[in-house]
């Protein structure tokens, strides 16, 4: 077997030659080709701040300490092999662009960052306008911050990121499907949701459907949280990114069970794997208890290729679906 060093270099090879038909996508720095994205981590967090939309103020953390607390576990997952970064952290819980742009220059990082609103957590991090504005209105903010940059500092969201309540959805969460949608449809940015249960994504799919957004489009995340594994293939099947995005040192068997279920499948081409690991914690001393983002590369990947899983296919999972998932693309039904 080779070591998992030579395959890191292969993965970091392959994602440099590759360039034909190249898309493009969007970091904290600037637009890059996609094929420099490389092995990347889809789903983290640098900073989470809880305290609500109400209250929420950059003013709760220093952007000095939070690096101190942060850089050291990023260019770990560098080191590791790591190129490209994903902040979930929405606006309203903690989103912070200068913090991610300062991370990645000190980092080399990719990082990426993200537009849209999160209702789950019964609609705490909601701002006021997500309650009395349209669909239409939405999506016109989220569009603005593509196109001019968030906040006043002209860095620009790479995907769209909005957070539902599991079961049936809301009429307020339908809208934020649906201003997502629009959005994707205007920007050509990747819809993530924060999701769950199988029953909440197809009711999401379908919303897309019938806005004319191809399920290419849209992320399941935390799909590892659905126990019926047949709805991880069906949801491939159509097209959606099934993203398993909580792993850590306590659960690799279940994430290489739910993995080895794509494979057999043939759906390894529709999965992102993340740890939705972190966070900064403003209001608790130096940040509170911070996890780090190693356990793909520290446990999962070594155990999958012991297991038998070939090179071509960590490549597979690691670069060329994140580039995928992540180019910028209008995907239309």
């Amino acid at each position: 077997m080779r070591s998992f060093i030579a395959v890191l270099g292969f993965l970091f090879f392959v994602g440099a030659c590759s360039s034909e038909n190249e898309g493009v996508i969007m970091t904290v720095r600037g637009p890059v080709s996609e094929r420099i994205m490389g092995v990347s981590l889809t789903h983290e967090h640098i900073l989470v701040d809880f305290i609500g939309a109400d209250s929420v103020d950059k003013k709760r953390w220093d952007l000095v300490k939070v690096e101190k607390q942060i850089l050291p576990l990023l260019m770990k997952v560098k080191n590791s092999g790591c190129q490209t970064f994903i902040d979930c952290t929405p606006a309203y819980l903690g989103r912070d662009p200068l913090l991610l742009k300062a991370l990645s220059d000190s980092s080399g990082l990719n990082i990426i960052t993200n537009t849209g609103y999160y209702g789950a957590g019964n609609n705490k991090y909601l701002p006021k306008e997500a309650f009395s504005e349209s669909a239409d209105q939405l999506a016109g903010r989220w569009i603005a911050e593509s196109e001019n940059g968030i906040e006043g500092t002209g860095i620009k969201p790479g995907f769209i990121k909005i957070g539902v309540n599991p079961g049936k959805l809301s009429e307020i969460h339908r809208k934020l499907v649906i201003a997502a949608a629009r959005t994707h449809l205007k920007t050509g940015l990747t819809i993530a949701s924060h999701t769950g249960p199988a029953i909440t994504a197809f009711e999401e799919l379908d919303i897309l459907s019938e806005e004319g957004v191809s399920p290419e489009a849209f992320i399941w995340v935390h799909a590892q949280n659905e126990k019926d594994l047949s709805t991880h293939i069906k949801a491939a099947k159509m097209g959606a990114w099934v993203s398993l995005d909580g792993l850590n040192d306590n659960n690799i068997e279940y994430y290489e069970m739910m993995i080895q279920n794509m494979k057999d499948n043939n759906l390894l081409n529709r999965v992102l794997l993340s740890h939705d690991s972190g966070w900064y914690h403003p209001g608790e001393e130096e940040g509170g208890k911070i996890n780090g983002y190693s356990a793909i590369f520290d446990k999962l990947i070594p155990i999958l290729l012991k297991d038998g899983f070939s090179q071509d296919e960590i490549h597979q999972l690691m670069v060329i679906n994140p580039a995928n998932a992540f180019t910028i693309r209008i995907r239309k039904i």
